[in-house]
């Protein structure tokens, strides 16, 4: 799955008691699901693993995996869960509810299955500060339906509200390995922002903001982005330039100018350096 595809979508959010020594049997859900043990202990069997779980454990289980649940005798365990899609998948047809568990494996049909996270998530992790996790997830609740158009504007702020869910969960699974560090992620938002509103400041100005030394910027930088800032202002410079090109009757010595480019020299070199031909070749042939 490429991540440009994802666009995470939930069905299902609920608070579920178990009571004691309650199992749920082996079962597979089409979707992805979260939980959290707010209360109570229990064990979770999955991918040829037994997880011990308690209060503060953190389950993710991805959509298609067998797993089953059995609670605590004495102290059963609570889930704060939800069930989703890395990317909306229409099941209308062949199921009543969205978020639809699998208890016989001769009947899953294969292709209804979710599509998985471009990167292997932990089943199980710990969290700190409980109070936040569980405040995450009751800002989300939403019953097993489908959509219609008296839910709909509900479900536009459940969705909201489960995306900044997703980013706070997915910076936590996976630390710095593969997510771009937080305080570069909202530096990014500004500087996009910035460019867009022709008000770049010096790269100075953002990395003293975020009390980090120069080296330590750029090396984020190119982290979060794969490019250094010069390139990265650079590329947003010569996208906007494509777009004159194709959409307007400015000449390519005014889009230069429009954009930034010291000279027209310098904007043909970067261009055919980026796109292996001049800007005139590119509008002559995309127009």
């Amino acid at each position: 799955m490429n991540f440009a595809d994802i666009h995470p979508y939930v069905y299902y959010a609920t608070r579920y008691p178990f009571s004691k020594a309650q199992s749920s049997n082996n079962r597979v859900s089409y979707v992805a699901s979260l939980y959290l043990i707010s209360e109570g202990k229990g064990t979770l069997h999955t991918g040829g693993r037994t997880y011990e779980t308690g209060v503060g454990s953190l389950v993710y289980v991805p959509a298609g995996q067998l797993h089953h649940w059995i609670a605590d005798r004495d102290d059963p365990m609570v889930h704060v869960c939800c069930y989703f899609d890395w990317a909306y998948i229409d099941r209308q047809t062949h199921f009543s509810y969205p978020a639809k568990i699998c208890f016989h494996s001769e009947t899953l049909i294969s292709h209804l299955i979710g599509p998985e996270f471009p990167y292997v998530l932990p089943v199980h992790l710990n969290v700190e500060k409980l109070r936040v996790w569980v405040d995450f997830f009751e800002k989300f609740y939403t019953d097993n339906q489908y959509v219609n158009d008296r839910t709909y504007m509900r479900n536009l702020r459940i969705q909201s509200n489960f995306q900044q869910f997703i980013e706070f969960y997915l910076t936590f699974a996976l630390k710095k390995e593969h997510i771009p560090n937080l305080y570069m992620s909202k530096l990014l938002e500004r500087l996009d922002q910035d460019l867009v509103q022709g008000k770049l400041q010096p790269f100075e100005t953002y990395y003293r903001e975020l009390s980090i030394s120069r080296g330590y910027f750029f090396d984020l930088f190119k982290q979060a982005t794969g490019m250094t800032p010069t390139q990265y202002v650079t590329q947003y410079r010569v996208n906007r330039a494509k777009e004159d090109l194709l959409f307007s009757s400015l000449t390519i010595t005014e889009i230069a100018e429009k954009h930034g480019f010291s000279s027209l020299h310098y904007f043909s070199k970067l261009f055919d350096k980026l796109h292996g031909q001049s800007p005139r070749a590119y509008r002559d042939q995309n127009r």
